[in-house]
């Protein structure tokens, strides 16, 4: 009896293993696809802007990949759906594994450039590895795309304002109103979506009974990572606010002097 029931079975659990083995290979195949696109672009940025560092290159495949990443989970998350806040946990949709694999390619990309040439910090290194792991549990699992690509959508989002700080930097161009500018948007887009939309996307994340609690687990970690990031960019923001102030200060003391010693034309 219990051998004629295994035979019955055997075939469906056969089937199923079949089709979950076809499944992992097809997403395998996606991401080493992004993969070596991603690297196909760096090499051509290398080639095209061989009079610069390879920094320069790697941060243009990065600028990039924010601005594609955030114009596709924009779609998804506002357009295609479903809603990360009301349905956090959803099985897959067939964009969202997409999606997931072109950011999952690029991620792999830039933390084995990160590690290659010793570029960022540990914060950045975590960072890197946190997406790579969220990416995969929500392909593997075949579910939770919905709120994964919310935090690629927050996590992107001030990307290209970072890389423009960089390459203003590299031009000589920072110190100027268009770099003050942009240290503005960044830390007022990072602080308003990474941390205060963040913090809702979380909160719906925790109370909500579809999300495995490893799922969970790794919101919460992703979020304290931005939160070690908005610290310090607030200590740069009262830094260079302060720095500024005192620059201003000490400027307008200089001309009260002129004005008083008689240096300065009053007709």
């Amino acid at each position: 009896m219990t051998q004629c029931c295994f035979l019955r079975v055997h075939p469906l659990f056969f089937w199923f293993w079949s089709f979950h083995r076809r499944m992992a290979l097809a997403l395998c195949l996606q991401a080493l696809c992004s993969l070596g696109g991603w690297l196909s672009l760096y090499i051509s940025f290398c080639r095209l802007n061989n009079h610069r560092s390879y920094e320069w290159s790697c941060r243009l495949v990065t600028f990039t990949h924010g601005v594609l990443s955030i114009g596709l989970s924009a779609y998804i998350g506002f357009i295609d759906g479903p809603w990360p806040f009301t349905h956090p946990g959803s099985p897959n949709t067939p964009l969202q594994v997409h999606v997931l694999c072109f950011t999952l390619g690029y991620f792999i990309f830039d933390l084995g450039w990160c590690i290659y040439f010793q570029s960022e910090g540990a914060l950045m290194l975590a960072h890197h590895t946190l997406s790579i792991l969220g990416i995969i549990m929500a392909l593997v699992l075949g579910e939770s795309g919905t709120e994964v690509n919310a935090v690629l959508f927050g996590s992107e989002i001030t990307n290209p304002l970072l890389q423009m700080r960089w390459f203003l930097r590299e031009t000589g161009h920072y110190h100027s109103f268009t770099g003050d500018v942009v240290d503005f948007l960044f830390a007022a887009v990072f602080t308003g979506v990474r941390i205060g939309v963040g913090a809702h996307l979380l909160f719906c994340e925790m109370v909500s009974p579809k999300p495995k609690w490893f799922v969970k687990v790794g919101g919460v970690a992703m979020y304290a990572v931005s939160w070690c990031f908005m610290v310090s960019i607030w200590r740069f923001a009262w830094r260079k606010s302060s720095k500024k102030y005192h620059t201003w200060r000490s400027r307008r003391s200089e001309e009260r002097q002129v004005k008083h010693n008689g240096h300065l034309k009053t007709h």
